[in-house]
């Protein structure tokens, strides 16, 4: 008999208890989080790109002339972003042509003297296709993109002033906010007739220099 109601008391305290905890759990606040998990959160730097709007900068390089070979071209550039994929670039250049091959053929060669000075002056149109970042060894990388440009200007060759297009490829490499070395690859393409007949003309050109933003 003593059994009986001991294990009814205890029955009843259980299902009190139950009532109690299924009480609490609804009067507990609905956004309580009970597991917090434990995870371990990685700092990730996205590549910073300078938000300086103007560019200068000095190139040197290779200018091969059709017809005449290759020389060694310097020049200074002004660009302006206007957007984080599209830039303005104005570039004036010089450099010097020899008509040394034709010489040894030709008694007094084309040019009135053996050097004449070929000028230049472009405004183009620029759009980076793969911005991105370009790895400095094992641990450090920096904001670079590979862009496309291509523009109109005018050359000035033998007292020939012509029109010109250029097309060509670059990829700009930037070493703090302020400051990208840059690599270019461009065919400028014009008009000539200092060899008795007017023709179109490739002239390519590949430069490298150093680029200071503002």
């Amino acid at each position: 008999m003593k059994t009986s109601v001991l294990r009814r008391a205890a029955l009843a305290f259980v299902t009190a208890a139950a009532c109690a905890g299924a009480s609490a759990a609804d009067q507990a606040p609905a956004d309580d989080q009970v597991v917090v998990p434990q995870v371990d959160r990685r700092d990730i730097q996205p590549p910073r790109f300078p938000s300086n709007d103007f560019e200068i900068g000095a190139f040197v390089g290779t200018y091969a002339t059709q017809n005449f070979g290759s020389s060694v071209v310097g020049g200074l550039r002004l660009g302006y972003h206007v957007t984080e994929d599209f830039f303005v670039e104005g570039v004036y250049a010089q450099t010097k042509v020899s008509d040394e091959a034709f010489r040894q053929v030709l008694p007094g060669g084309v040019f009135p003297t053996q050097k004449v000075t070929l000028s230049y002056y472009d405004l183009s149109v620029g759009y980076n296709v793969l911005p991105g970042e370009v790895f400095i060894g094992g641990k450090r990388a920096r904001p670079a993109a590979f862009y496309l440009i291509g523009g109109v200007g005018s050359t000035r060759f033998d007292q020939q002033r012509r029109p010109t297009f250029n097309l060509g490829v670059g990829y700009r490499v930037f070493l703090a906010d302020w400051a990208a070395l840059q690599v270019d690859m461009r065919d400028h393409i014009y008009s000539l007739d200092l060899l008795g007949k007017r023709q179109s003309t490739q002239n390519l050109e590949w430069t490298g220099g150093l680029t200071v933003f503002f």
